[in-house]
């Protein structure tokens, strides 16, 4: 690939998320799907940098961008990261909406809550009130979480994809560690959340490859699959044909039968399997 359609640098989480920058999951996309297992490993991670003493750094692997311009990016690979740190925040957010109901430094910690939404997630419209976020996840995972996590709502639980109760799993799940850990901590709860937040994005860092289109974000795939770094082939060749045909005129319903049709096939023949079977014929 030549330098001018790849890039590589490594970025924390909160450069990524600073500057103006916004993210975008292609509508096929996998759904959010980590579990208790991932958000455990990550929660370990994250306290592993903000004890006394603990590590200046903590490294989260690649993250594969395609650029639309110098602001918007298609998340190639790396969108359950992305999506379960910003449940994070959003958990710390929930802990501050908490303390100010409850008066306890109401001011400071109203403060507080909208400079880390403002610096992570985004904003709310103050006259609509639909949020402007940094994140947008695919089409099956979007609504749920712009319409009820992002502004910290009643979190409904019936009727519903798992991949969406998925997510408000683990922002409770989010919001009782973090919880626990303000308590813990001693002191002002207020201050405790805002350094959590303010510690992760500085130590959590990824190394970000960015490309101009979908074939070289292949061929990223391809290089870092050959140095045993395990990305999805199935996922992103997917996403690759999917985003090309909505491109075109199909309809909603004509789409929604081809992905049928491709779940399909990869179920028979397994994920793992798909990409040799394509390369054979």
């Amino acid at each position: 690939m030549s330098a001018t359609h790849f890039n590589t640098r490594n970025d924390t989480f909160r450069t990524l998320m600073g500057n103006g920058f916004t993210y975008w999951i292609p509508r096929f996309q996998r759904d959010y799907s980590w579990t208790e297992d991932e958000w455990e490993d990550l929660w370990l991670d994250l306290q592993g940098t903000i004890k006394e003493g603990g590590e200046p750094a903590h490294y989260m692997g690649y993250l594969v961008l395609q650029s639309h311009d110098d602001k918007f990016f298609e998340v190639i690979d790396g969108q359950q990261r992305l999506t379960t740190i910003s449940l994070i925040v959003l958990a710390v957010l929930k802990n501050l909406q908490r303390l100010v109901e409850e008066g306890k430094d109401a001011d400071r910690n109203t403060m507080r809550s909208t400079q880390i939404r403002q610096t992570y997630i985004g904003y709310l419209d103050p006259v609509t009130l639909v949020s402007r976020s940094k994140l947008t996840l695919n089409r099956n995972n979007d609504s749920y979480y712009q319409t009820y996590l992002v502004p910290l709502g009643h979190l409904p639980q019936r009727g519903f994809r798992a991949s969406e109760h998925s997510l408000r799993k683990a922002f409770e799940w989010f919001d009782r560690r973090v919880r626990d850990h303000a308590r813990q901590r001693g002191g002002d709860e207020g201050v405790s959340l805002a350094t959590l937040v303010e510690t992760m994005s500085d130590r959590l860092f990824f190394t970000v490859i960015t490309v101009t289109d979908e074939l070289n974000a292949y061929k990223v795939f391809e290089t870092l699959n050959a140095r045993g770094v395990r990305l999805s082939a199935t996922d992103l060749l997917k996403n690759y044909l999917f985003s090309v045909l909505h491109r075109g005129d199909q309809h909603e319903h004509e789409m929604k039968a081809l992905e049928n049709r491709w779940e399909n096939m990869v179920g028979r023949l397994g994920s793992e399997s798909f990409p040799d079977f394509l390369s054979v014929h």
